[in-house]
């Protein structure tokens, strides 16, 4: 079980969960909203402000997983993507994880850019930051 804390402000977030919840026919992932109501006090060793500037995500043991790691045990998990495991190989990691480091930090530009959708169209007005 890998339970994924993402942005459910960013658009291209959100659609990654919904693929990989539709994907996930062995109810391996648990899909978990940073921003959602009540999160800090569900998860209390989740800090909502790192966990939006990089992905994070936990193993039933309790381990913390973060970045591309999360994303490429997400899609092994419902059995897609096998490709992405080259991303965790020692040199391709190291570039890998920079590359993602540079996206997760630019990302809802890049979310606007690509979807033609703000920041905020997937939360509700009175949570809206902008």
């Amino acid at each position: 079980m890998l339970t994924i804390f993402y942005d459910g402000h960013c658009p291209l977030c959100t659609a990654e969960m919904q693929t990989l919840r539709s994907l996930d026919h062995h109810n391996q992932l648990q899909l978990e909203d940073i921003h959602a109501d009540g999160f800090k006090n569900k998860f209390p060793h989740i800090d909502p402000i790192e966990a939006d500037k990089l992905l994070h995500g936990q193993l039933s043991c309790g381990k913390i997983l973060k970045g591309l790691d999360v994303t490429c045990l997400a899609w092994k998990l419902v059995g897609k993507h096998k490709w992405m495991q080259a991303l965790r190989w020692p040199v391709i990691r190291f570039f890998a994880d920079m590359g993602y480091k540079v996206f997760a930090r630019y990302r809802h530009p890049i979310s606007a850019f690509v979807t033609g959708k703000p920041r905020c169209a997937s939360c509700l007005k009175d949570r809206c930051d902008l």
